[in-house]
């Protein structure tokens, strides 16, 4: 398993874009992507760092692995 580091909010964004996500708003300081194959919607905070917590949580609800998403940074 990969090692994840602090990222941006807008470099979570684009690697979960290039899986398929695709932005549908933003509320506040938090993007909202959307899949249409997923039931569940991401929000990402568009803060400078992302916590290792939060990114792995965001991995997780998009069902993905952490080395997949490594693959898409």
């Amino acid at each position: 398993m990969g090692k994840l580091t602090n990222i941006s909010g807008k470099e979570a964004a684009k690697a979960f874009g290039r899986a398929g996500w695709e932005v549908v708003g933003q509320v506040g300081s938090h993007l909202v992507l959307s899949k249409p194959s997923q039931r569940a919607n991401l929000s990402i905070p568009q803060h400078k760092e992302l916590s290792v917590g939060t990114l792995r949580s965001l991995i997780r609800a998009a069902g993905m692995t952490v080395d997949e998403f490594l693959g898409l940074l």
